[in-house]
């Protein structure tokens, strides 16, 4: 039951996510609103390098990202981004698929080489926290970063404030 509600939740948010990094535009993609912050660019390919860390959140009871190989195109190129996305999405999709109830109850860790970042926590835990949150944490930054250079924001949840006003 409880990963049939993911699952759901997973679909429609994926197509959100899809909104959001379709609509960043290549003009703006090294705009960052203050030194310490990352670009647009940047902040789209950590949106979508998220739906990527669900096959060791899911799969694996140790996740070890120094451990990972992880192959991204250019953060300055949104094409290979929004490609990076969908292939990531599909491997999140399938590591969904074939989790259960059962496994979601199982403690799971992350580590950065010997050093331990997160848990052990239960793995449904980690995935409420680490994957779906982390996702609308980021996108809601996006959308800061879109308005800021006068870009449009998609409709996430229906009409956005400037849509309702008839902008």
């Amino acid at each position: 039951m409880i990963v049939q509600s993911l699952m759901a939740e997973f679909e429609y948010e994926v197509n959100s996510t899809r909104k959001l990094l379709q609509a960043v535009p290549e003009k703006d993609i090294n705009f960052k609103p203050s030194p310490v912050s990352w670009t647009m660019g940047e902040l789209a390919q950590h949106i979508a390098t998220i739906y990527y860390w669900y096959v060791g959140t899911l799969t694996e009871d140790v996740y070890d990202l120094a451990a990972d190989r992880l192959e991204r195109g250019k953060p300055e190129d949104i094409n290979a981004t929004l490609d990076f996305f969908e292939k990531n999405v599909e491997k999140a999709r399938a590591a969904l698929n074939a989790i259960t109830d059962e496994t979601l109850q199982e403690p799971w860790t992350m580590k950065v080489g010997d050093r331990t970042v997160l848990g052990p926590l239960p793995r449904g835990v980690v995935a409420r926290s680490f994957l779906f949150n982390h996702i609308y944490h980021h996108r809601g930054e996006m959308i800061v970063y879109l308005r800021a250079t006068g870009n449009k924001v998609p409709g996430l949840y229906g009409p956005t404030y400037e849509e309702s006003i008839g902008s």
